[in-house]
């Protein structure tokens, strides 16, 4: 991994808040009586700690009773003392990565306040449409900028066949061809990655997210993050990375990498699905009842655009699919929030 923020030697450097993401959006959560009280960001989160780092460099947070680390995210923003660093609170996210695995009812916090996501895949069988739907998906609903990285480039033939598939998942999608290892990779995303800003990588091991950060992180890192291979046979990789964290970057931004992760719930993310399936998000309110689930009913605009061959009956069925998945997962919601009825439709009785 390239430099950590906890590195003794950053503290000799302080730096301008707004180097570290800090915005108006933070700034106009301060408190009048809250003027003793210095932001800080979450480096990282471990089990009974937190680091983070403010103007004057890394420190170790001292958590209030009652409080518990799972509570924040890499990449938060809180409020501490700046002389005893006893956390005062957190300020509220203006973006948050949340995912659920398989067999968990909680949500897990993989980063919080990330301006741009990165999801990380690469030419070869690690290419999933379904999967990196899933991924645009937990972007879109966090409110985060979803970009489409394709490594392993060359090992085919045709990388833009790739890169083609991958800018129909989406509209406006951004998708870069990129080697990892490569000295233009960092020049190829700095539009993501300047001063102040935060990118997420997310992706399944061993697509080389973190030969990406160490790229990103630029010559002068002190610390490497390991890297591993991939089994040829499957294209799946060796986990690496193991937990999260906060790192400067060399453009003056920062990245939370992320663990590598082959499964991803998607629940409450009926806004990010919408955007992500935007195609049928736009013929929905054109069908004759306004709870059409495009499966079965008359007069459903949908399933005639897929018959008229303007929609691909897969991405109709990938939609179905994660509605459900999202509906199911999200406790007290019958449906998704896209089904609001429009004037001069009919309801089915």
């Amino acid at each position: 991994m390239g430099k950590a923020v906890t590195d003794d030697s950053d503290a000799a450097h302080p730096v301008l808040l707004s180097s570290l993401g800090w915005s108006d959006f933070f700034e106009d959560q301060l408190e009048p009586h809250e003027a003793g009280l210095a932001p800080h960001r979450i480096a990282t989160v471990h089990r009974a700690r937190l680091t983070a780092i403010s103007q004057t460099g890394p420190v170790e947070l001292t958590l209030p009773v009652h409080s518990q680390t799972g509570d924040f995210a890499v990449g938060d923003w809180v409020l501490a003392d700046h002389q005893t660093q006893l956390l005062h609170r957190r300020l509220i996210r203006k973006t948050v990565l949340e995912r659920r695995t398989e067999g968990s009812k909680t949500p897990q916090l993989a980063g919080a306040n990330v301006d741009t996501l990165f999801i990380v895949t690469s030419c070869n069988a690690d290419f999933n449409p379904a999967r990196l739907e899933r991924y645009l998906a937990l972007a879109n609903e966090a409110g985060t900028n979803p970009v489409i990285l394709l490594t392993k480039a060359d090992t085919v033939a045709d990388a833009r066949a790739y890169e083609q598939q991958s800018l129909a998942l989406q509209h406006g999608l951004a998708v870069v061809i990129l080697n990892p290892l490569s000295r233009d990779a960092a020049g190829a995303l700095a539009p993501w990655c300047g001063v102040g800003q935060t990118v997420a990588l997310v992706g399944s091991s061993g697509v080389g997210k973190s030969t990406l950060v160490n790229t990103l992180a630029g010559p002068t890192q002190e610390l490497a993050q390991q890297t591993g291979g991939i089994r040829e046979h499957d294209a799946k990789g060796r986990h690496t990375t193991t937990s999260r964290s906060l790192h400067a970057i060399a453009g003056g931004g920062w990245v939370i990498d992320t663990p590598g992760m082959r499964t991803l719930r998607v629940s409450d993310a009926a806004s990010g699905i919408e955007i992500l399936f935007a195609e049928i998000t736009e013929l929905a309110p054109l069908c004759r009842f306004s709870d059409c689930t495009h499966a079965h009913e008359p007069g459903c605009a949908v399933r005639g655009a897929v018959a008229a061959g303007v929609l691909d009956p897969e991405r109709l069925t990938r939609w179905r699919k994660l509605v459900e998945e999202s509906s199911n997962q999200t406790s007290g919601r019958s449906g998704p929030r896209g089904g609001s009825a429009t004037a001069g439709r009919s309801k089915r009785r």
